[in-house]
């Protein structure tokens, strides 16, 4: 899923001098028969500055130098030269001939090329045979230095854009227009960042560090969040690989061996490039609507490495929010041997929609590769990740810093975003822009020194309290905080009862993160959302937040928790939590019962569970990408990581008059996966156990969903307490296509939907002893004879927005009221 913060950049911020490159040229090929002639070379005359034809045969040229021709070819046809009158020359009409004297001999590829007796792939194999001799592969150990440049932009800025009210008191940023070089395309740059790393990496290890030199943007150096979250847009790809993965999606790549199944190719030119000669091929898709590119690459006849590779996104491709990307790379040649490559950009054209006349924003990076070295081999404990480490110093650094490390100059254009984001977040007009992008974002409205929020949370509905308003704040004086306070106060409108919850967090050691949690709430939850379930003392309560229900729902319960923790991370990504809950349960309605027995002879009768726990929590989630070093911070990559939790929990009677005694493990696995061309799955395991007698209010209820909404690791064919167990196993596995099915529909193919699937199990019991103690007038029932299993058929993207699932229990039909079919429906942003 895009992070929301993506989207919040894309909405507040604006950069560059209206400087015209000095030669632009654009156009469309057509043949003597007036049909497009896609993928035809076109270049500045005797300069290596070109490009090719789209599918529609459609071009976009610039380049800063003075050139007065284009070079117009493609095999099969004879090369035009075509003289330029100005040095912008746009909506150009060219027309080539086909080569009437090698037509015997020159097959023209259109269409559907050959497997067999094909040049091109020749090639390719020799690529493939070759791949590992060549990069930072080929040694032990490696290091080097990187200059990375992002750049977001506004893009088709005209009239209507300028004259709009919401950019009433910064007309001036308008001053600072530039032209694409790859569309052709007036652009307005909102956002400039420039890092340099250091990148060491050790292949027999399996292992790679890289160490913040320094780092500098425009308008926002406070924002670590925003920092970061735009450098996660961005993911590192080898195109010898089977795919190259960005925005959470797999495309095929043209120089892998997956790729002869997936384009056409076809050998173009021949030519020395840096005095090493090097075939042209030239590569298109096979099918419509998949995740596929087209463009060219020059091959080296010796090493068999690519020189030089461009990948574009055809208009068709099945992903949202982005109408095109455009990569290129540059690679030169070592001890006349080994390819390096020297250069990487990256170029995404988002939009709301894929019309070219739409207006969108340009995510640009540039990454520049120097000073290799090899086999300097460094001890193990060298690569292991630390637990804080602020960098303060490296976004602190010196304009003579900057002068001597870049590894190419910023032009002028460039250089004028740095003053006008600098004028720009001085203005009111952006400022508040910010403060509404800010809002939608995080859910919080700021003042001095504390937050009001969360807004979303603000109303609310459930069969107890009937309408609920909540209203709550934290204290936030900036986003390295070393300490927090969060409170709300909730009231319902039906039982008359006003709620309240109150927690701070205070981190007392950044380097290990320790960091003591202590609050209480006394509010109306739905418990058994969750097999697997932390104390987290403010945390949202379905109950509030359930205003579409499948049936009556009144099992809900009223709970005082006080919680009190210390946690630390001694290891990067691996935390270890040490607390003690203290809590009061019992039913929030007179419909619904917690009851329980109190002697042996089960005469005596309570209704309220008073319970302290000590718990121990390890959680490990390797691959987690976190913004800032407060006592709260942001994770940047969500979704893209692993989750193991276990949890040892210790049930302690008469401590503060507590009624049980127990012992409770719980273990919890998530696992995303793409899946190569086939698209993303996410796989979790459950699994827990109680070892001694507990009543209802602490059993492990298998969670259901009485909602039409869709609820994480939940059971949508089940009523709340349909099933409860003290033991207890269960596997939730969700697919996600892609639209690898639907894009070989023809109707199907222009929607872009997405196939999903999904089946969810669990097995579990209850022990004699817990039921005998139960006095809730509830069946106790648990999946012991069968596992419980249920699977959903559905479809996602529609409207690029909503997915919509169908559910299908697979047994245990004969429980009361048991639902044979779910639907349920979900929101979010995703490409």
């Amino acid at each position: 899923m895009l992070n929301k913060q993506a989207y919040l950049f894309f909405l507040f911020i604006a950069g560059l001098n209206l400087v015209q490159a000095q030669t632009k040229v654009g156009g469309v090929v057509n043949d003597n028969t007036g049909k497009t002639v896609p993928f035809a070379n076109v270049v500045f005359a005797n300069s290596s500055s070109g490009t090719t034809t789209n599918e529609d045969g459609e071009f976009y040229l610039q380049d800063d130098g003075n050139f007065d021709t284009i070079v117009v070819s493609f095999i099969g046809y004879k090369t035009l030269k075509v003289p330029l009158k100005s040095s912008v020359n746009l909506n150009m009409k060219i027309t080539l001939e086909e080569e009437a004297a090698s037509l015997d001999e020159v097959v023209i590829y259109r269409g559907k090329t050959s497997k067999k007796n094909n040049p091109a792939i020749d090639i390719l194999k020799k690529v493939w045979a070759n791949r590992r001799s060549n990069g930072v592969n080929a040694f032990d150990q490696y290091s080097y230095k990187e200059y990375e440049k992002l750049e977001f932009d506004i893009n088709k800025i005209d009239s209507t854009l300028i004259e709009s009210r919401i950019f009433n008191g910064m007309e001036f940023i308008f001053d600072y227009a530039d032209t694409n070089s790859v569309t052709g395309k007036t652009y307005l740059p909102m956002f400039i960042n420039e890092s340099i790393n250091q990148v060491y990496g050790d292949n027999l290890l399996n292992e790679e560090k890289e160490v913040l030199l320094g780092n500098k943007n425009s308008g926002f150096s406070q924002n670590r969040n925003l920092i970061d979250y735009v450098k996660d847009i961005y993911d590192d790809y080898d195109i010898y690989k089977n795919y190259i993965k960005f925005f959470d999606k797999s495309f095929v790549s043209p120089v892998s061996t997956t790729g002869i199944d997936t384009y056409n190719y076809v050998l173009s030119d021949s030519a020395y490039i840096d005095n090493k000669w090097c075939y042209n091929i030239v590569y298109y898709p096979r099918r419509e609507n998949e995740l596929t590119f087209k463009g060219d690459f020059w091959v080296n006849d010796t090493t068999w490495a690519v020189k030089n590779i461009n990948l574009e996104t055809t208009r068709d491709v099945n992903i949202n929010w982005i109408k095109q990307v455009y990569i290129e790379q540059d690679f030169k040649v070592l001890n006349d041997s080994i390819f390096l490559i020297t250069k990487d950009f990256f170029m995404a054209d988002f939009g709301l929609n894929k019309k070219k006349t739409s207006r969108g924003v340009y995510a640009k990076r540039t990454l520049l590769f120097d000073e290799y070295e090899f086999n300097n081999e460094k001890p193990a404990s060298f690569y292991q990740q630390s637990v804080y480490n602020p960098q303060s110093e490296a976004y602190n650094r010196s304009e003579e810093f900057w002068s001597e490390n870049r590894m190419e100059e910023l032009n002028k254009d460039e250089e004028g975003i740095y003053v006008m984001l600098d004028s720009l977040t001085k203005t009111k007009a952006f400022n508040r822009l910010y403060d509404i992008a800010t809002i939608a974002q995080s859910g919080y409205v700021e003042f001095d020194g504390w937050d009001y929020g969360p807004v979303y949370s603000t109303f609310g509905f459930n069969d107890v309290e009937g309408v609920r308003t909540r209203f709550g704040g934290r204290t936030y004086f900036g986003q390295n905080d070393p300490w927090r306070i969060e409170a709300y106060g909730a009231y319902g409108f039906k039982d008359q009862k006003f709620k309240y919850g109150i927690s701070g967090k205070v981190l007392l050691d950044p380097k290990s993160r320790l960091i003591l949690t202590g609050g209480n709430r006394r509010d109306v939850e739905q418990l058994g959302t969750s097999l697997t379930n932390s104390t987290d003392v403010l945390g949202r309560s379905l109950a509030s937040s359930s205003l579409l229900n499948v049936g009556d729902n009144d099992k809900l319960s009223s709970i005082n928790l006080s919680v009190f923790a210390i946690e630390m991370e001694p290891l990067k990504n691996l935390k270890v939590r040490v607390g003690a809950n203290y809590r009061v349960l019992k039913p929030a309605s007179p419909e619904f019962s917690l009851d329980y027995y109190v002697d042996e002879e089960r005469t005596i009768i309570d209704s309220e569970i008073n319970q302290t726990e000590l718990s121990s929590i390890i959680t490990w989630t390797p691959g987690r990408k976190v913004s800032g070093f407060g006592v709260e911070r942001s994770v940047v990559n969500d979704e893209d990581f692993p989750t193991l939790f276990l949890n040892y929990s210790l049930g302690v009677k008469d401590v503060f008059n507590s009624d049980f005694n127990y012992k409770k493990l719980q273990f919890f696995y998530n696992q995303p996966l793409l899946v190569g061309g086939l698209g993303r799955s996410n796989i979790s395991l459950e699994a827990g156990k109680t070892f001694d007698a507990i009543p209802l209010g602490l059993l492990s209820v298998v969670p259901g969903n009485q909602t039409y909404f869709a609820l994480y690791n939940t059971f949508p064919t089940l009523d709340f307490y349909e099933f409860v167990t003290d033991s207890y196993s269960a596997i939730h596995i969700d697919h996600n296509f892609n639209g690898r099915l639907f894009s070989r529909i023809p109707l199907l193919r222009e929607l872009n939907l997405r196939e999903l699937v999904g089946f969810r199990a669990v097995y579990g019991d209850i022990s004699q002893e817990s039921k005998d103690i139960d006095a809730s007038g509830l069946p106790l029932v648990a999946p012991d004879s069968d596992p419980f299993y249920e699977y959903s058929v559905g479809i996602g993207n529609i409207f690029k927005v909503m997915r919509f699932d169908v559910h299908f229990r697979g047994n245990y039909f004969d429980n009361p009221d048991a639902r044979s079919m779910a639907f349920t429906i979900d929101f979010g942003f995703h490409f």
